[in-house]
């Protein structure tokens, strides 16, 4: 399989390292193209890539092309790519908000793979959203699902509507994390911790929480009641959380997200 990646910032250079130890590329490099001088001069010194400064050379004979720029730079890619492809070729879009329908408009092909990935992908520990149009067979899906899962784990989703979910909850959804984390490290801090200390307070707090979760069945809400006694601590950290609608607001924060999903779809 040849696989190529067009554009190096921070999801095409994740997935490229992903899938550049994947045993689906066989004897072949992972191809990547990009347009920054610098890129490409650091990516030469990367013996796992076959680094292009041409698209054309690449795109007449990949199998699986992943798009990685930024949406408002599509449609001049589009114009680019379109007289060097094929309608055998699937095409694997990381780009927020377009759709699956003008991405085949733009480039004049049918088989598209549309991905929602999340910043955790450059530890391993991503989760990309996926769906697919018509054109797509299963086993081509099944190839595309392989290499996304180089960068963690992978969802497929039955509509677009469901990327644009996805989206308001785990593609945003680290900077969520990010924020309360924030919260709590200012907190520490006031408190008089020091930056080391209050790192490690919170950062391990969070990792041991999360581990907890995982490795059994119990829900948040139980994991909560566990923690908290009647008229302790933690009850009175979860009932001022209660009085002022934090459960609420984070609820409308993920929707905000997902609606805006939508309005740059459109």
């Amino acid at each position: 399989m040849k696989v190529l990646v067009i554009g190096a910032g921070n999801m095409g250079l994740t997935y490229s390292e992903g899938m550049s130890n994947s045993p689906f590329l066989g004897k072949h490099k992972l191809r990547i193209f990009d347009t920054d001088p610098e890129k490409i001069t650091a990516l030469k010194k990367n013996p796992k890539y076959k680094v292009y400064e041409n698209l054309e050379e690449p795109l007449k004979d990949s199998d699986v092309i992943f798009i990685a720029v930024k949406p408002y730079h599509a449609d001049d890619l589009f114009d680019k790519m379109k007289p060097h492809i094929n309608e055998e070729q699937i095409f694997v879009s990381l780009m927020a908000g377009v759709t699956i329908e003008s991405i085949q408009n733009g480039l004049g092909i049918l088989k598209v793979v549309r991905t929602m990935p999340n910043l955790p992908a450059q530890v391993g520990m991503g989760v990309t959203s996926y769906t697919e149009s018509e054109g797509v067979s299963r086993l081509e899906l099944l190839a595309v699902r392989n290499l996304l899962d180089t960068t963690g784990e992978s969802i497929h989703v039955d509509t677009e509507r469901d990327i644009d979910a996805s989206t308001g909850i785990s593609g945003s959804g680290p900077a969520y994390v990010f924020y309360f984390m924030q919260s709590m490290l200012e907190a520490a801090q006031k408190m008089g911790f020091s930056d080391h200390d209050s790192k490690v307070l919170v950062s391990n707090t969070f990792e041991g929480a999360v581990k907890l979760f995982n490795e059994s069945d119990l829900s948040p809400e139980s994991w909560m009641n566990r923690v908290a006694s009647k008229g302790g601590t933690t009850r009175a950290a979860l009932d001022s959380m209660e009085d002022n609608n934090v459960k609420e607001l984070i609820k409308e924060a993920a929707y905000a997200a997902f609606n805006r999903a939508v309005e740059l779809g459109k």
